[in-house]
């Protein structure tokens, strides 16, 4: 969760009331956030001969956006104390309607299709609200606009730039201006390599560097606002003397366009001379039919079950009584006129994260307080409950390994492409491993499709640890299955690897058999409904054909050293599967993961078992 830290004597002085650590502690509490600490009696930095004023620290839940700032935090906290009510955020008339534009080119379809805007007119800002303002869009980015892929805010002073504006898509060379606290004029191309150092800014390049066409915010006289998602221009630069604010967004996800463009504006329209009103901005997107005025900042109305509120809560209130506390977590709520059972609740904007009715019946039980619920016994739906089979069938085999004198260890289920296919010389072919459109790192690309990665880079990161290393795994890995609407399966796998002076081939081969063995699974030799090998005779009987069993035969994979690796077969209600194999690895496959011993390994496949 995102922590948020306010000084302690503003947001006191905003609340009307002095609070104790514990007090306030109590407080979020209650209203469902957490007090991280209160820097008081800290040791806090001196500033210009000046102590750093105490500092509270509070966790707000990840989907709480109205909160990522000093102004959203005091605002809440009052309307849940009932000490204000919620503000009337409204929309006023342009002051020029003919300025206030953004016309959209088509050529940005190639590269973040979508816009928004807003003004904030005659703001009057203080040192305080102007570094909140500025983090408030750092919060922003970093959370919902996912690292400034989804949405890229950027803000400019109006008095400097002239309307109307326009959002376009050029090649790199073809866009030239100053970057933000910059004196020097550079293109695209010389922006990227600029800032590739950049420790703030070198994380954002890759969103648009390979890209043909850079996107770009142009005013009337072409002067370059912004290059989202990357950095603004120094000429339409705020600062905390700056009176009217253009605020212009540029995003991939409709969504997240406009809950972002709400936050920023409800937030600090309280700064404006005449409090809580926004200008709106038109967008003209005639290309892909998204012309509109943004924002709006309508809020949305749903009906919520009297019945499902009091249930849910254990409560047994009126129409009214609900009404009344909802209001102190920012709803608007009334019975409807056309079921008793029914209420109207109106949900601002400031609020995104209310999707469900039962969202509704959370914030009720916050308000009336979770400690003054009434307690009650589920007497009417007791249960007994049981593992599933595939769950019980893993611990077991948990037990089993550990028994034998393997070590459990639970690696994470990402791994880089390399890792899954060309470090254990295996070829992708598009169609198995379930690839993450946007990773974080190169590290986590793929969800595995077998456990080996992880139990090789186990090894690898204990090299320390005297040999042999004796370690084993029973977790899923991902394949991709088309039949299936999520495209995708889970496949519960055991695997173990054995590191030491020896090849250790023989010591996999022998927790195989202990494992199949206590799986109460046969081995099938040559005579046993197997065909037979060549220079042995023996006759092959129906009873024998039919039985169940494992086997093992000679298999050439190239991630196994060549005559040194075995698939396992099984053999169950006459089907015949291949349910995994064993065997030394190959020295390349040593040498991609660091490992300077030889390592055996072996993976099979349990849900065929169930």
């Amino acid at each position: 969760m995102p922590t948020i830290a306010v000084n302690k004597y503003d947001l006191f002085k905003a609340l009307g009331q002095t609070f104790t650590t514990e007090e306030f502690e109590d407080l979020c509490f209650e209203f469902g956030i957490e007090l991280d600490e209160d820097t008081e009696n800290d040791d806090r930095p001196v500033v210009d001969g000046v102590q750093a004023p105490p500092e509270l620290k509070i966790e707000i839940p990840a989907n709480r956006y109205d909160m990522l700032c000093f102004e959203g935090i005091a605002l809440m906290l009052n309307i849940f104390r009932e000490k204000t009510a919620l503000p009337n955020y409204t929309v006023v008339a342009p002051k020029d309607p003919e300025t206030q534009v953004i016309t959209v080119s088509p050529e940005t379809a190639r590269i973040r299709p979508l816009v928004a805007g807003a003004i904030l007119r005659n703001v009057k800002f203080t040192p305080e609200s102007y570094n909140s303002f500025i983090s408030l869009q750092d919060k922003l980015h970093m959370n919902l606009a996912r690292q400034r892929t989804l949405v890229a805010i950027g803000t400019h002073d109006l008095d400097t730039i002239q309307g109307p504006f326009t959002y376009e898509a050029l090649p790199p060379k073809d866009i030239k201006f100053t970057p933000l606290n910059q004196t020097k004029e550079m293109d695209g191309e010389e922006l990227m390599r600029f800032y590739e150092g950049d420790k703030h800014l070198g994380k954002y390049l890759h969103i648009i560097r390979d890209s043909p066409v850079f996107p770009v915010i142009y005013d009337k006289n072409r002067v370059v606002c912004s290059l989202p998602p990357i950095i603004n221009g120094e000429h339409s630069k705020i600062s905390v003397d700056t009176k009217n604010v253009f605020i212009e967004m540029t995003a991939t996800d409709t969504t997240k366009l406009q809950i972002v463009c709400d936050m920023m504006v409800t937030m600090f329209s309280q700064y404006c001379a005449e409090p809580f009103t926004v200008e709106p901005v038109q967008i003209v997107s005639e290309h892909n039919s998204m012309s509109r005025v943004t924002p709006t900042l309508r809020p949305r109305t749903i009906d919520v079950e009297i019945d499902y509120l009091n249930a849910c809560t254990g409560l047994n209130e009126s129409p009214e009584v609900l009404c009344r506390l909802l209001t102190k977590m920012a709803y608007v709520a009334k019975p409807s006129p056309k079921d008793s059972n029914l209420l109207e609740v109106s949900i601002p904007v400031t609020r995104a994260d209310v999707l469900h009715q039962c969202d509704v019946m959370e914030d009720l039980a916050i308000c009336h307080g979770y400690n003054n619920l009434p307690r009650s016994s589920p007497n009417k739906s007791a249960t007994i409950g049981a593992p599933l089979m595939l769950n019980k069938l893993a611990d077991i085999i948990r037990v089993e390994a550990a028994m034998a004198g393997w070590s459990e260890v639970m690696p994470l289920i990402l791994c880089s492409h390399e890792e899954n296919f060309a470090w254990l010389n295996r070829s992708d072919d598009g169609t198995t491993a379930v690839r993450l459109a946007n990773p974080k790192t190169a590290e986590y690309q793929v969800a595995r499709t077998t456990l080996l990665p992880g139990l090789l880079k186990t090894i690898r990161e204990n090299k320390g640890h005297s040999v042999p290393i004796k370690i084993f795994e029973v977790a899923d890995v991902v394949l991709k299955d088309e039949s299936l609407e999520r495209r995708a399966r889970n496949e519960r796998h055991f695997a173990a690897a054995w590191c030491g002076k020896s090849s250790g081939f023989e010591m996999v081969h022998g927790l195989l058999d202990r494992v199949l063995l206590m799986l109460r699974t046969a081995f099938l030799a040559h005579d046993e409904g197997l065909t037979p090998a060549k220079g042995v005779n023996f006759t092959v009987t129906q009873e024998h054909t039919k039985q169940d069993g494992y086997w093992i035969e000679e298999i050439d994979e190239p991630t196994f050293f060549a005559g040194h690796a075995a698939g396992v077969f099984l053999r169950l209600d006459g089907k015949e599967v291949r349910i995994g194999e064993f065997g030394i690895l190959h020295p390349t496959v040593l040498e991609k993961f660091d490992l300077k011993y030889p390592v055996s390994t072996l993976e099979i496949n349990l849900e065929v078992f169930l």
